[in-house]
């Protein structure tokens, strides 16, 4: 019981229920199941591309270009269902993932055979594609009037009662944790964030495994741009514009360190529900634009201060018991 409330992720739960409890003070309706449900099923799209984000960081890095990655494919895919109609709504899943890993393992290569930074890879990365989203629509939205019915309906459609995006956003968390956590290629990203020297001596490939996390973090970032896209029913040239800051602050709010070598899945999930719920709770109480970004950085500030102060305290804990 004790290791359990000694996690980070108990924290950032026992967060989650104290800030919702607060709001329903000042606006009861904010508790009710239907609210909550909506609230988690409005998050799915940053859990995606959020534990897609948790690759890069723990090898020390960080994607900016998943915004930009979001919004070209989702502008793709809009544009092919605007132009082909007649195309099964089950085709674009796919089509979305492959174009999206496409597009990721480009910044892989930059890494792992270039030796570029993650942050200056991705960075170009970034500006490349929102210019190629322009120069694919020409300037031009695809609005849900242009969109089928069937398209608009891929992330809302049930199954067993819960919504398509639910489904996914579960199935990617399954799927991260297991291949995180049991496989030699999840574990392999742990050693080289921790320390990339140990880890080449044991024959752990750096440049495989910056690829690989770069190349999944393309393949959810384009999943989440299909499910953005049709979801809300536009695709524009500033789709997903910030999102890629949403997404490290959910992965730092859920213990990830920013320096690389630590952090799980289901931290970023929860960190990323956190989010969910501050975005929310904000203009459920009337709050101002502008006031809700400020509070938005100071929230991701602290998280960063916490964690910095944590990882210390835990640093000195360690050599304090090796020197016993």
């Amino acid at each position: 019981m004790k290791k359990l409330l000694k996690r980070k992720e108990t924290t950032v739960a026992l967060l989650i229920v104290i800030l919702t409890l607060a709001v329903a003070l000042r606006a009861p309706g904010f508790i009710q199941p239907k609210s909550l449900a909506n609230i988690v099923v409005d998050t799915c799209i940053l859990i995606i591309v959020s534990i897609g984000q948790l690759g890069v960081i723990l090898i020390g890095g960080i994607d900016i270009s998943v915004g930009s990655t979001m919004a070209l494919v989702g502008m793709a895919a809009a544009m092919l269902n605007q132009f082909n109609p007649g195309v099964p709504a089950w085709i674009y899943a796919p089509f979305s993932v492959v174009m999206g890993a496409a597009l990721g393992s480009i910044g892989g290569v930059l890494v792992g055979f270039g030796r570029l930074p993650p942050l200056i890879a991705s960075l170009g990365m970034m500006s490349a594609y929102r210019g190629l989203v322009f120069l694919l629509s020409k300037g031009q939205w695809v609005t849900a009037n242009e969109m089928t019915e069937g398209f608009r309906k891929i992330p809302e459609g049930l199954w067993l009662g819960a919504p398509h995006m639910l489904w996914a956003a579960l199935a990617v968390g399954v799927f991260a944790q297991l291949f995180m956590r049991h496989t030699r290629s999840g574990r392999d990203v742990y050693a080289i964030g921790g320390n990339p020297t140990a880890a080449r001596f044991a024959g752990v490939s750096q440049r495989k495994v910056e690829i690989n996390v770069f190349v999944i973090s393309g393949a959810l970032a384009g999943l989440a741009g299909l499910l953005y896209v049709s979801r809300y029913g536009i695709a524009q040239n500033e789709t997903a514009t910030g999102f890629e800051m949403q997404t490290v602050a959910a992965a730092v709010l859920g213990g990830v360190n920013i320096a690389g070598g630590s952090g799980t899945v289901p931290g970023v999930i929860l960190g990323a529900l956190f989010l969910g719920v501050v975005n929310n709770a904000l203009p459920v109480l009337r709050m101002s634009p502008f006031l809700q970004m400020a509070i938005q950085g100071f929230i991701i500030l602290m998280a960063v201060v916490a964690n910095t102060v944590v990882d210390r305290r835990n640093k000195r804990a360690f050599k304090a018991g090796r020197a016993r």
